[in-house]
């Protein structure tokens, strides 16, 4: 192979490797967006006094009650049936294989 045609080979490949490298940030930035969304859905939920920051006890009473709901059983343990059964409900990238 010619100088010009490495060249060329090397130059097709890195053009390759950044339009690859674009699309992998253009869809990590669009996944970053949506949680972004997500986060302040759940900022608003855990933020009891409403100050724009969740405290430690603001925290750890949101994960009680959440962990309370999720125990249907009230067993005082999550069970893998217990947590499959919500993380399948609200994911929303859950594809069902069966359909």
């Amino acid at each position: 192979m010619t100088k010009a045609g490495k060249f060329a080979l090397c130059f097709a490949i890195s053009v390759a490797a950044l339009a690859a490298t674009d699309t992998v940030f253009a869809a990590s930035r669009h996944a970053v967006a949506a949680g972004e969304g997500q986060v302040r859905q759940l900022l608003l939920l855990m933020d009891r006094d409403q100050n724009g920051q969740v405290s430690r006890a603001e925290f750890m009473g949101f994960m009680e009650a959440e962990f309370n709901r999720l125990d249907v059983d009230r067993s005082g343990e999550l069970t893998p049936g217990e947590l499959s059964h919500t993380i399948l409900r609200i994911s929303p990238t859950h594809v069902n294989p069966h359909k």
